[in-house]
């Protein structure tokens, strides 16, 4: 093996690890309905979890996406048991986007297990995501 083919594999295997090591939950849209909020029966905001999540908008596409996921990849390992950590892929789920009118990736959505979601739009310093969790989620 030549040594760019060795540096590929090296790579790929990062890459397959650090994703095993994710605790993130991907949504479609019924699994959102049920697992947080079903705005196609309910007017009034009434989040479905037992505990704080966040909620990823986000594209395949969307640089900025992709500079935030290792964010919330670290985050949903951090706080595994205290919090969800849900992504879901606006062009795959249109219906749950235009419900929440998400316009504008990443979009990040803080829900505490009681009062109202906190959005959080573009990519910010891992910082900002840990001051939301312990400001808005009550999480520490």
């Amino acid at each position: 093996m030549n040594l760019v083919t060795l540096i590929i594999l090296f790579f790929s295997k990062c890459i397959l690890f650090a994703q095993s090591k994710s605790s993130v939950i991907y949504l479609d849209t019924e699994n959102f309905k049920k697992k947080v909020f079903n705005y196609t029966k309910e007017k009034t905001w009434n989040y479905k979890g037992e505990k704080p999540c966040i909620i990823d908008f986000y594209a395949e596409w969307c640089r900025p996406c992709k500079i935030i996921s290792p964010y919330l990849d670290e985050i949903s390992n951090v706080f595994k048991n205290k919090i969800y950590v849900y992504k879901v892929n606006i062009d795959k789920e249109k219906e749950v986007a235009q419900a929440f009118g998400i316009s504008s990736i990443p979009a990040v959505l803080f829900v505490p297990i009681k009062g109202q979601p906190q959005l959080l739009i573009g990519a910010h310093p891992k910082e900002k995501y840990y001051s939301l969790i312990k400001n808005v989620l009550k999480v520490e």
